[in-house]
């Protein structure tokens, strides 16, 4: 049997750090807007400030999203919560940056599932440290949002802490639990008492083709379940529907939704 996460009658659709084809990544805005949108559930990154407070934000740096300098570990959590999280922005829809100025600030975990009560979220820990699995864990305990949550990671390390710490919450494949995966699949040999509860991958990585009807098939052998990222296009979000996966994670829930909402996929 699956996981609760991962356990639904239908495909569901999460928002890439919160749609980030639609608002400032990684924000309450972000997140607010997807949830708007009709979304199932939320993907964001997360680190830990100077002051050890677990806070959403994907890069190591600053640079790129925000208008702080330098990396998240050298602010504090009100430091970085009184950042300027929007000023970089740059819609998907056009229109300038509806953003600007609008007093988002980096949020904390905490703060995003006592926000969003009912969603499923994805938590990536972006550190492939003990400290910052125990932290997560933590809080999602605190939050009684156990059932409701998944952990992700590239790196092991970092996931194992998290699964001794509280077994009974999800977690996915690392990228060498993932690569496993994928050759037992080849040869027909479908993965067996996994540490895991599913995978998050993207369709390809490079030249490998992660996703095919053949992955999918052996994970649902396994119990395990298959959410995709980051699928901003319809042909791929009804062809991976059609092999039968259980998630899209996407960017532009806008162009995405319809699609999982759709009553007939591609099979081909």
């Amino acid at each position: 049997m699956p996981h609760p996460f991962f356990a639904s009658p239908r495909p569901l659709l999460f928002a890439h750090r919160g749609g980030s084809g639609l608002a400032p990544e990684n924000t309450l805005a972000a997140f607010d807007d997807a949830m708007a949108r009709g979304v199932d559930g939320l993907e964001l990154d997360v680190r830990l400030s100077r002051d050890g407070v677990v806070v959403v934000h994907h890069d190591h740096r600053l640079e790129r999203t925000t208008s702080l300098a330098g990396t998240v570990e050298s602010y504090t959590a009100a430091e970085l919560a009184r950042a300027d999280a929007a000023c970089r922005f740059v819609s998907a829809l056009g229109g300038g940056n509806p953003f600007a100025a609008a007093g988002l600030g980096i949020p904390t975990l905490a703060e995003v599932l006592r926000r969003h009560r009912d969603a499923r979220i994805i938590i990536e820990l972006k550190l492939n440290e003990p400290a910052l699995a125990a932290a997560v864990v933590g809080i999602v305990q605190a939050a009684a949002a156990d059932e409701r949550v998944c952990l992700g990671s590239f790196g092991r390390r970092g996931l194992r802490a998290a699964r001794r710490l509280a077994p009974h919450i999800a977690t996915s494949a690392a990228r060498e639990e993932v690569r496993w995966a994928l050759y037992r699949s080849w040869v027909g040999w479908p993965a067996s008492h996994a540490a895991y509860d599913g995978y998050q991958v993207p369709e390809t990585s490079g030249l490998t083709r992660v996703v095919s009807r053949r992955f999918v098939a052996a994970a649902h052998g396994a119990g395990l379940g298959v959410q995709v990222w980051t699928v901003d296009d319809r042909a791929a979000a009804r062809r991976l529907l059609g092999w039968g996966v259980d998630a899209l994670i996407s960017d532009r829930p806008d162009v995405i939704k319809p699609v999982i909402d759709a009553p007939v996929f591609d099979v081909r």
